[in-house]
């Protein structure tokens, strides 16, 4: 069973993030709360370590992992460009649960790329999930804590019961702000399009860059 540790949502214990980090950079696997959901990270620059994600999720090969970012001027590195409708987005709902699609650079890892050589970003609007991400100084692949196909977790108990035996460390926040996952936007498309409609609406989006698909 995984080791669970109790940590403050809103200041998280530096001793903590520290032990969470230490695990990233061992190759491991983490549970930590997002304002959304759960999610069940691991670097995102480490092949093995992102192949043990779908391997405990149970997450077909062909059905990219999300990636958590820590700030927002190291995205330009990681892809091979960033729209006006892009950036526009960024400084409005950065950090928040809007996830953008972009064509991935070269430091990108294959196993992390979908389909045309894409990746979804986002800046996480959660403490906890923001300090661990700056401190491992590192991307990290992201996706809900749970066996694929069931409910994304809100709660640490819930990840206990589908992945409790599986990951190496559990941090406990507490039920999670916003409970739904993050809005997907494509941004590679002629016209950004919504792949899955999350937290943030689409008429929010719009207000901001006009008609989405």
């Amino acid at each position: 069973m995984a080791r669970v540790l109790k940590v403050d949502s809103d200041h998280p214990e530096k001793e903590i993030i520290e032990e969470a980090v230490k695990l990233i950079k061992e190759e491991k696997l983490i549970v930590f709360p997002t304002e959304t959901v759960y999610g069940l990270g691991a670097d995102a620059l480490n092949k093995e370590a992102v192949k043990r994600i779908f391997e405990i999720k149970g997450r077909p090969l062909d059905k990219p992992l999300s990636i958590l970012i820590g700030k927002k001027e190291d995205l330009r590195q990681y892809v091979q460009k960033i729209p006006k409708s892009a950036q526009v987005l960024i400084e409005r709902f950065w950090p928040g649960p809007l996830t953008l699609i972009f064509k991935a650079s070269s430091l990108i890892p294959d196993i992390m790329m979908g389909e045309n050589s894409t990746i979804g970003i986002r800046m996480p609007d959660c403490r906890i999930a923001l300090e661990i991400v700056k401190a491992s100084g590192v991307l990290l692949a992201c996706p809900s804590a749970n066996l694929s196909g069931s409910p994304a977790p809100t709660k640490a108990e819930e990840v206990i019961k589908d992945l409790g035996e599986r990951i190496d460390l559990l941090l406990d926040g507490g039920e999670t702000r916003i409970g739904v996952e993050s809005t997907v936007l494509d941004l590679t498309a002629s016209s950004p399009t919504i792949l899955r409609e999350g937290a943030l609406k689409k008429e929010e989006i719009e207000e901001v860059v006009g008609k989405v698909l």
